[in-house]
């Protein structure tokens, strides 16, 4: 079920998990033992996160491919 529940985080959910994990381990107040949980976690919600930004960049890749006049420019050019 825990498996299951990881799995259908939105990215949002991630990145708050992931705030919190890096909270924990700022303090510095943390067993050896839970600091490593908390490190892996962090690094599985870290993986999740760089999945799910995968994803949306192959999907936006493929609607602009899709449309003849949709052009893939620079973000922070296209602001200047």
């Amino acid at each position: 079920m825990a498996k299951a529940q990881e799995k259908a985080l939105a990215f949002e959910e991630i990145l708050k998990e992931l705030e919190n994990v890096v909270s924990k381990l700022e303090l510095g107040n943390l067993p050896l033992d839970e600091a490593l949980n908390e490190f892996e976690k962090g690094v599985k919600l870290s993986k999740q996160g760089q999945v799910q930004l995968q994803n949306a960049e192959q999907r936006i890749q493929i609607l602009l491919t899709e449309s003849s006049e949709a052009e893939l420019t620079d973000f922070a050019n296209s602001e200047n």
